[in-house]
């Protein structure tokens, strides 16, 4: 049997309040201390919690007793009007109209609008073993872009893999640009080695540095041999030189496979992280490394349409997809705990 079961913001206070629930799996709702509504759907497994009206960030993500975010200095999200203001979650939609970090010519804020965009609808989907959170955004300016945006993100009975979908139509009579990247902030595992199914030499270090980077020497030195190595960097195993972040580039997937997959292993034999997607949805991937006193993530593999290196770096590069009027574009990325 499939459902729908329609969110209101009224349902939800801060003391938890279970909904749905079966033999596998539950969805409770809630409210931060903030005034930010939650949903976790949980099974046997482990559980996600989601801020159904606030950019359907996943805030928290665990499976087995790991834990897959970030460590950052943020005990419950927050208002904001850029993703900066509350960058406490595991995940959220980088885009719509631009995407990544804005250059000094970028009017974007860092990772576009759709972060901490107030969805308009939150929505159960139920449908036999599966419990999906679902929503909607219609974004609209006055001679301006008109869209509507519908993520979604599901977890099955058993799994410790969630499927995280975002649908993009455009609403307008004109075309829209459209930049997407699904940001997934994971966990920082100490030693922990990286694989896929694209060569190592796919990955490129970034060269550029965005405006909230600030290099050291140290940093600058270290950066100059992956420059010429960029292979070199297989695992986590110098944390001294991951602040300011480390950024590696990987382009046209599709020439290597249609199916990429990407894992971080801890050492060990430690827990086991993998992302897998579609190269036809997103033909570019980016690795993100950070380790310093407040924030610790290494996002093994952030897949996108372009670069996130703003708004006219990719009109630049002509990655900027320009969706007709009335078409739509989805995307789908399956990650969580491997095994």
């Amino acid at each position: 049997m499939s459902a729908v079961i329609h969110l209101q913001r009224n349902q939800f206070s801060e003391q938890p309040v279970c909904l749905v629930e079966s033999a596998e799996l539950s969805v409770t709702l809630f409210k931060y201390r903030s005034g930010i509504e939650a949903v976790t759907l949980r099974n046997s497994r482990g559980f996600i919690t989601l801020l159904p009206f606030y950019g359907q960030m996943i805030w928290d993500a665990q499976f087995e007793g790991h834990d897959l975010k970030m460590t950052n200095p943020f005990t419950e999200p927050k208002r904001g009007e850029s993703v900066v203001d509350t960058y406490g979650c595991f995940a959220f939609h980088s885009g719509l109209l631009s995407n990544g970090c804005p250059s000094p010519e970028d009017v974007h804020p860092l990772h576009g609008e759709m972060p901490c965009a107030p969805l308009d609808r939150a929505y159960l989907l139920l449908d036999g073993d599966s419990v999906a959170l679902g929503g909607d955004y219609e974004y609209v300016k006055g001679f301006g872009h008109h869209y509507l945006a519908s993520p979604s993100v599901r977890l099955a009975a058993g799994e410790t893999l969630m499927t995280i979908t975002m649908r993009v139509t455009n609403l307008a009579s004109v075309a829209m640009p459209l930049q997407y990247m699904c940001h997934m902030n994971y966990a920082y595992l100490p030693g922990g080695s990286f694989s896929q199914n694209i060569p190592d030499g796919a990955f490129s270090l970034r060269t550029s540095i965005p405006g909230h980077v600030h290099p050291t020497p140290q940093w600058l030195d270290y950066t100059a041999t992956l420059t010429d190595n960029p292979s070199a960097f297989g695992a986590l195993e110098q944390p001294q030189f991951y602040d300011p972040e480390i950024v590696f580039f990987a382009d046209n997937l599709a020439q290597y496979t249609p199916q990429p997959e990407f894992f971080m292993q801890a050492p060990d034999k430690g827990p086991r992280f993998v992302t897998r997607f579609s190269s036809e949805q997103f033909n570019y991937a980016t690795r993100w490394i950070l380790y310093n006193g407040d924030q610790k993530v290494a996002a093994f593999i952030l897949p996108g349409t372009c670069r996130p290196e703003g708004h006219i770096a990719a009109r630049q590069a002509g990655t900027l997809i320009e969706l007709p009027a009335g078409a739509t574009r989805e995307f789908t990325v399956v990650t969580g705990l491997d095994g």
